[in-house]
């Protein structure tokens, strides 16, 4: 492992942080950034780090205080505030107690803060308080795991590391840990630092360069002991095309996959709780899903407990079926999946009685799933979770492949699972996702002019996951760069013409392959054109049936067929227009391509609602733009309406808003609330229209 110890950054950091937190919390916050950043030591919010200092009273004296990294905060990223203030003196004084239950000790922990309005210390605040040294280090490391986590793991750990570690059996977190690392290292005074069998690394030292270089030095001694004992010829390598083979499997069979994971509410109007998928398809992967007795070696307990509440106790294996018949996939996908939630469900039962007060259930259906020939697919209540899943799945793969190489994997016993994964102050980590959508893939054609970047960034604000399409170029690239940056992780954007079936299909595909399918679909693209009817160029007729007509028929289609194969429902918006009720002359093309487009959408609404999928429209009028998003539909338009009307573009734009009952001016913000109220389901309605218009009685959906 790479030493990235830099005096210049520690200084920078102390001249950045030193004069609001002190030198010490500054130099505790540049290492646990280094310690965050190593994804073989830490993942997602794990790994504690601490310092002893003194905290200054609000009356000028000194008293003597740990900060220690707050419960959930990512190392990676961590500010001195996440380094919360905690009384030593207090902390230490609870040493002499026999025991302490969670609720007590986050109590005392809590009561322990000198500034009430700080974040909650994470559960092994004790650990650091009782251990020796100013600057202590704590992370999962891959390298120390692969040693403890197999038959002989001690004796591995001893010979990797020698008198520097003690080494301490398996102790669940907490109080008891704290007592009992306190004791193993008073037991070995010459060792700065503490295995923690099956959990992971603590270092000790003066200064934050000293804590951190120590534990760099043991995890490299721990990867080499682990290299040095692999066996020869333990790795195996698969086809050059296994990847994109891989690849194309599961664009077709992750709305399969996704849709059987979801879990029925017994709400008529929301019957689904979905899942958002995340895979790992790389060479290594399914090389070692390839490795004789993987199902063995991978179908094994965590590495370490913290990541409990985010994969479950086991994955999901389901052998390879035979990839082109989707009804066997479908039977034996969906038979694994129901296999899975009943030996959950009884492990839970076995256990109940242990579950403390107040905590629900998890849902019983795997958050990962083995497939050889496919890979592991990670799953989560957002796309969030399920990125947080895939990393952890990645890390534990990589580590159980190198178990694997060496000797047995030998994981934690059920019981302690158990303990741990219904544990309050874990759950407490579990923030439910924000937004009415925050389960659901949203797929928004046409999405770079002003109603859909309005749309997108409307259904982003409620939750939903948003794959932005529109032809390839500057707009729609500039687009999913601006969503993404404003919604990290729940914005993309590919290339999608409409008018070409296969291009359609692909866009389905890549939102698969992506998030694992597809529930709601804003057929929104459509272009305009200004001519009277005796001198309309029939090419130009032509051009707008291909995209307002054709393209609407297209992706109705491919949402059929996706809906069907994913069997959770599904929800289509079209983004119709008033002139579908209340045609204007000269813009007869645009006027009857969209009436088309409409009674298309009607006739979806007829043919799709055995799958549960709604078919709605709004119809808005007069949308300019959206922010710096101008509407392409008046770029054509505009000239000629301000030429008839002898207006500027102002002065058009008001004619539009006073020619309205309401004198309101419609904005791509309004369209996305009406497409809002069919998404969440507001009331059982398929068919319907709404206007957006500000009221034209002549547009009037009748």
């Amino acid at each position: 492992m790479l030493n990235r110890w830099s005096d210049q950054d520690a200084a920078r950091a102390v001249d950045t942080y030193g004069p609001a937190w002190g030198e010490a919390v500054a130099l505790r916050t540049y290492a646990s950034r280094l310690l965050g950043r190593e994804p073989a030591l830490v993942l997602h919010g794990g790994g504690n780090a601490s310092v002893k200092a003194a905290w200054r009273t609000v009356t000028g004296d000194e008293a003597p205080a740990i900060f220690v990294k707050a419960s959930g905060f990512d190392m990676a990223s961590i500010e001195p505030a996440g380094h919360p203030g905690l009384d030593l003196g207090a902390l230490l004084r609870l040493r002499g107690l026999d025991r302490l239950s969670d609720e007590a000790m986050v109590n005392e922990v809590r009561r322990a803060l000198f500034d009430t309005r700080g974040p909650t210390p994470s559960i092994e605040a004790l650990v650091h308080a009782f251990l020796p040294g100013v600057f202590i280090d704590h992370t999962h490391a891959d390298a120390i795991l692969a040693l403890t986590n197999q038959r002989g793991g001690r004796a591995l750990v001893a010979e990797a590391l020698g008198a520097s570690a003690a080494v301490l059996p398996y102790v669940e977190p907490g109080f008891q840990l704290a007592r009992a690392a306190s004791e193993a290292a008073a037991a070995a005074p010459s060792a700065y630092g503490l295995v923690l069998m099956k959990h992971g690394l603590i270092t000790w030292g003066s200064s934050a360069r000293e804590s951190y270089e120590r534990h760099v030095d043991l995890v490299s001694r721990a990867e080499r002991v682990a290299a040095a004992r692999a066996r020869r010829g333990a790795t195996i390598t698969v086809a050059a095309d296994a990847v994109s083979a891989a690849w194309d499997r599961l664009a077709g069979l992750a709305p399969v996959l996704r849709g059987q994971l979801a879990r029925p509410t017994g709400d008529a109007d929301r019957p689904w709780d979905r899942v958002v998928l995340q895979p790992i398809v790389t060479d290594g992967v399914l090389a070692l899903l390839d490795r004789e007795g993987a199902k063995d070696a991978l179908v094994t307990p965590a590495l370490t407990t913290d990541h409990l509440i985010r994969t479950r106790s086991l994955p999901l294996w389901i052998d390879a079926p035979a990839w082109g018949d989707e009804a066997a996939v479908r039977t034996r996908f969906g038979a694994a999946i129901e296999a899975y939630r009943q030996s959950y469900g009884a492990y839970v039962e076995r256990h109940r009685a242990a579950m403390q007060d107040g905590l629900e259930e998890f849902d019983p259906s795997p958050r990962v799933v083995l497939i050889p020939g496919l890979g592991a697919i990670c799953a989560g209540r957002n796309a969030r979770e399920a990125a947080i899943a895939r990393d952890i799945t990645a890390q534990t793969l990589d580590v159980k492949g190198r178990i694997a190489a060496m000797g047995s994997y030998e994981g934690l016993s059920e019981r302690e699972l158990f303990l741990m994964e219904y544990r309050g102050v874990q759950h407490a980590k579990l923030a439910a996702p924000a937004g009415a959508l925050a389960d659901r893939v949203a797929l928004v054609t046409g999405a770079a002019g002003a109603i859909g970047t309005g749309v997108a960034a409307g259904l982003l604000e409620a939750g939903c996951h948003v794959v932005v399409t529109d032809l390839p170029g500057a707009a729609l690239e500039s687009l999913a760069a601006e969503l993404d940056a404003a919604f990290p992780g729940r914005a993309v954007g590919v290339p999608m013409d409409v008018t070409d079936g296969a291009s359609v299909a692909d866009a389905f595909r890549f939102a698969s392959r992506t998030w694992g399918g597809v529930d709601l679909a804003i057929v929104n693209a459509g272009i305009a054109h200004v001519a009277a009817l005796t001198v309309m160029d029939v090419e130009a007729f032509r051009k707008l049936e291909r995209v307002n007509i054709e393209g609407t028929l297209f992706v109705l289609a491919e949402c059929g067929r996706h809906f069907a194969r994913q069997q959770t429902g599904g929800d289509v918006v079209l983004v119709s227009t008033k002139n579908v009720f209340a045609p204007g002359a000269r813009f007869g093309a645009y006027s009857a391509t969209k009436a088309a487009a409409h009674q298309l959408a009607r006739i979806a609404s007829l043919e799709m609602a055995d799958l549960d999928v709604r078919v709605n429209m709004v119809s808005p009028d007069a949308v300019f733009s959206h922010g710096a998003r101008r509407s392409g539909l008046w770029a054509e338009v505009g000239p000629d309406r301000m030429k008839a009307r002898g207006l500027d573009e102002a002065g058009l734009e008001e004619y539009y808003r006073s020619r309205n009952l309401l004198k309101a001016s419609v904005t791509a913000r309004h369209v996305a609330n009406a497409v809002l109220y069919f998404a969440t389901r507001q009331s059982p309605t398929t068919g319907a229209t709404i206007p957006v218009d500000g009221g034209l009685p002549d547009a009037t959906p009748r």
